[in-house]
């Protein structure tokens, strides 16, 4: 029943008692262990790992095609999944996060409540998880200790994935970086809903036993080529959004790096910061929003610093450091969407060393290919070596045009690295003494 003072479906404290949420699938790892420390308070999660043409298909036929492509995957996820008779219309709800932002992400709650309304299921409580509060569900409220689990989940996640993509194209059982990460994922989550066992301390412990059994892994040296991937938020992350990108270019001999979730949360808090900076806004709060981008911080550099210290993997970038590296090229008050952040996470691969940059543009999102592709030319006026490519993602585009502009990108590498390693063997023969009659010439 749609509250007639708040003009949508209010999740009540009763339909947390017999309601299932489903979650829209965007980082695998960090997503389950978020919706594990959801279930701990009571709530019965399930994330959504649907896949298949029928999802852009289905979101299509809800949602109007100028909207951005994300939009159109999550809510044709949702209503798929309502659509395929698994779950009882009544008893169900569905979750979407929020920034808060101008981005049309936030707009995607009404998309949605449209959405559902063409269908015939107006009555579906969609709950808004934002940290902005957005809107007010009293079935479902976020607690300071429930925060900081989920930041947990989310630090644990930003670790697996890094240490996996680190180790995915030398194993020698393939396979078994994704299996031990999928352990871990099981054995944390039990952590992180048990009480007692997941504080701080206890975190950072885990770190050095994650790092330990990662570099355990049996590993051989294989030519790779190093590729970077950035973007919008869904499409840079989620399977379902960029077809399953990150497995394409391990399968193609790429060692893939992607900026974790952490920054994104950091590039939100920081905004904010910006705010009372640039305009004078949200002068009360600023105290607030301080103590949480420390607090965010001081936990992404013990990460990187627990990482940097088991000398095995490369460890992320620090977040001041990238923001750094963004100033002078583009304005930090360009925030819409992933903004700044996005030229910044590109300028910060090839900081890294990572040449070679795929730039996921999904349909419709203008932030993105304004600070994507439109900040292509002065990043490499900076950096003249980095190889930036834009791949768009929209239910029209063929995956097969998709991955041969991919495979274009890492021949191209190839090449460079051929003719790279060519000059300095060159380089290293040519600074040896000439010889004569196996004789090295003696200066008189």
């Amino acid at each position: 029943m749609v509250n007639q003072e708040k003009g949508y479906v209010v999740f009540t404290e009763e339909m947390k008692k017999t309601h299932t949420i489903l979650v829209p699938n965007m980082l695998p790892m960090h997503f389950k262990l978020i919706g594990k420390v959801l279930e701990r308070s009571g709530y019965k999660m399930e994330l959504l790992e649907t896949s298949g043409p029928q999802i852009a298909e289905t979101g299509l036929k809800y949602v109007h095609n100028d909207t951005c492509y994300p939009a159109i995957l999550v809510i044709g996820q949702f209503i798929d999944a309502l659509q395929s008779g698994k779950y009882d219309p009544d008893k169900v709800a569905l979750i979407l996060f929020q920034t808060g932002g101008g981005c049309r992400a936030s707009n995607y709650i009404h998309l949605l409540r449209k959405a559902l309304q063409k269908a015939g299921l107006a009555h579906v409580p969609v709950i808004s998880l934002s940290m902005a509060g957005l809107e007010k569900h009293p079935g479902f409220q976020l607690t300071l200790p429930l925060i900081i689990k989920m930041m947990y989940g989310v630090l644990y996640g930003d670790l697996l994935m890094t240490l996996v993509n680190q180790c995915k194209p030398y194993e020698v059982e393939r396979g078994s970086a994704q299996a031990l990460a999928d352990r871990w994922t099981d054995r944390l989550a039990a952590e992180l809903t048990g009480g007692g066992q997941s504080g701080y301390r206890r975190v950072k412990d885990n770190y050095r036993r994650i790092l330990d059994e990662f570099a355990a892994i049996a590993v051989e040296r294989r030519e790779t080529v190093m590729v970077g991937i950035v973007g919008e938020i869904f499409v840079k992350y989620s399977p379902l959004g960029n077809n399953n990108l990150e497995q394409f270019l391990v399968d193609e001999g790429a060692e893939v790096v992607i900026p974790g979730l952490l920054d994104f949360c950091l590039y939100c808090v920081y905004n904010n910061m910006l705010d009372h900076k640039l305009y004078g806004m949200q002068k009360y709060v600023q105290p607030v929003y301080k103590i949480a981008f420390r607090y965010l911080l001081d936990k992404e550099k013990d990460l990187i610093d627990t990482i940097a210290a088991h000398g095995r993997f490369t460890p992320p970038t620090l977040f001041t450091r990238t923001v750094e590296l963004v100033q002078g090229t583009i304005s930090l008050g360009v925030k819409m969407g992933e903004g700044w952040l996005l030229t910044a996470e590109m300028l910060e691969l090839a900081d890294k060393g990572v040449g070679n940059i795929v730039c996921t543009q999904p349909f419709g999102c203008l932030p993105n290919h304004i600070c994507g592709k439109g900040m292509m030319k002065p990043i490499k006026e900076r950096n003249p070596d980095v190889n930036i490519v834009a791949i768009d993602y929209d239910a029209g585009a063929t995956r097969v045009n998709q991955e041969n502009r991919l495979k274009l990108m890492l021949a191209n590498a190839r090449q460079t690295a051929a003719r790279a390693a060519g000059s300095a063997a060159e380089d290293r023969e040519s600074a040896q003494p000439a010889r004569s009659g196996g004789v090295f010439p003696v200066a008189v």
